[in-house]
């Protein structure tokens, strides 16, 4: 492995690109993190190659060596949290405890899924013909590619490499352009597992190089993607046409409702946390907070006062509440959409000003518009950003029908002290996940997570549900 770069990893090797990318932080540019190995097109081939070879070899492995490499994997990944954690602050801008706890998180998942592999257990049935007996059993579904995104880079990675896995498949990984540092961290650390050759690849590079590569190639048996609906689109229509097995998590417009009879105090923590943390760019983000008339003047007075309790700067700084947005790309999209709100009639009443550190990076206070309607560009649109608008609505009747008017839906959340309110919202929010009384951020390992509409395609990710995607079902008919 070349000191000097970071090498793609394929069929057990670390090799060099045709070309490399200057990894650079969004919290201080002059942060040089390292170069990372951009594949071309032979080395992306060289290593669905070994991907196919790999798999046959790792799926005969036992049960138990599955489930000490996933748990080895796991154990590093939360003892290496704090070191980790920092690396990938750097990289992704986020606040160093978020990069710590998204390392922890991680670990678990990893941990998890070694505890999976020993529940794999099959059926049995009479056959409705005499003397013969029925088995049900899964297997690995083969080849997986996976493309993830910048804004969770070893998270994302962790829960679909991890199920991979675990279920016996080999995995050629994607992770963003803007994020590989995060990726290569896990790859170093799953390359010492002992895994045989071409079980897992790592394939850095541009999209619309390395990834329509990945999703067009008739070599995986199923290809998993987290990222937009522009792109995911592109993802199933290519691979529907090569027959290849689909997994999208794409856009969100993700709403908390807050109802009159609402804990003030409570629902203002759960609408900061939830649109603000992490800059505002997670999936599970509330960038509309629906409001109810009799609590309106009162949680927006209280959710500007939180508001200036934050603060903003480099996200290795103690003391740090958001961190940096993640690239100048990014940040031009943010200010556009706050431009854009402003002319549609949004009020801005906090927020919203680009600020200068010490180390120059991209820093935007969070931003927070009232006076807002659900057509206006800013609520129909995903910006991913430290941005959320309030809808102010008459009653409970308005807000789901306010939250439900979207193409997306993802996370619906709403904030009440109605027995009856919160059982019909969980009943009736078009969304895949939904929160009560919490921030629509956050999810357990251990269950399902995945929207509806436009959000989401393809089966569940996380928990045992994510067995229905990384497997297969074989049926085997037995004369006695």
């Amino acid at each position: 492995m070349s000191e000097s770069i970071f090498c793609n990893f394929i069929n057990g090797e670390w090799v060099e690109g045709a070309s490399s990318l200057t990894n650079i932080s969004p919290a201080d540019t002059s942060d040089i993190i390292g170069q990372y190995a951009q594949a071309d097109t032979n080395q992306v081939e060289q290593a669905l190659d070994a991907a196919i070879v790999g798999q046959l070899a790792w799926q005969e492995s036992g049960l138990e060596q599955r489930y000490s490499v996933l748990m080895a994997i796991g154990d590093e990944l939360i003892a290496r949290k704090d070191e980790l954690g920092k690396l990938l602050a750097r990289e992704e801008g986020k606040t160093l405890p978020e990069g710590a706890g998204e390392i922890y998180r991680s670990g678990q998942f990893f941990h998890y899924y070694a505890a999976e592999v020993l529940r794999q257990m099959g059926e049995t049935a009479d056959s409705v013909r005499p003397g013969i007996e029925i088995e049900t059993r899964r297997e690995p579904v083969g080849v997986v590619g996976i493309i993830t995104p910048w804004n969770f880079p070893l998270a994302t990675a962790a829960w679909k490499i991890a199920p991979a896995l675990a279920f016996g498949n080999a995995v050629v990984l994607k992770p963003a352009n803007q994020v590989p540092a995060s990726a290569w961290a896990l790859t170093e650390i799953i390359s010492r597992q002992g895994l045989p050759a071409g079980t897992f690849n790592l394939v850095m590079g541009p999209g619309a190089a390395v990834g329509d590569l990945l999703i067009n190639s008739t070599k995986i048996n199923a290809l998993t993607f987290t990222g937009s609906l522009e792109t995911g689109r592109k993802v199933a229509i290519a691979t529907a046409a090569n027959l290849v097995k689909c997994q999208l998590e794409m856009g969100s417009k993700n709403a908390l409702v807050v109802l009159d009879d609402a804990d003030l105090d409570n629902a203002v923590e759960c609408a900061v946390g939830g649109a603000f943390f992490g800059t505002g760019q997670k999936c599970t983000a509330s960038s509309r907070l629906i409001v109810t008339e009799g609590i309106h003047d009162r949680f927006v007075d209280a959710v500007v006062a939180r508001m200036k309790q934050l603060v903003v700067g480099h996200p290795l700084r103690e003391g740090v509440h958001i961190g940096a947005v993640a690239d100048a790309r990014q940040m031009k999209q943010n200010l556009n959409y706050i431009e854009i709100a402003k002319k549609e009639g949004g009020k801005l009443v906090s927020g919203g000003e680009v600020i200068t550190e010490e180390t120059e990076g991209y820093y935007l206070t969070p931003a927070l518009f009232t006076e807002t309607t659900n057509d206006m560009t800013i609520n129909r649109e995903e910006a991913f950003a430290p941005i959320a608008c309030v809808i102010k609505v008459k009653d409970y009747d308005e807000a789901l029908a306010t939250l439900n008017d979207t193409n997306y839906g993802l996370v619906g959340g709403i904030c009440t002290q109605s027995l009856k309110s919160a059982t019909h919202f969980k009943r009736n929010a078009q969304t895949g996940c939904v929160m009560v009384n919490l921030p629509t951020a956050g999810t357990d390992y251990h269950v399902p997570f995945g929207g509806r509409k436009d959000s989401s395609f393809g089966s569940r990710e996380m928990g045992s549900y994510a067995k229905e995607f990384y497997t297969i079902v074989k049926t085997t008919y037995i004369r006695s």
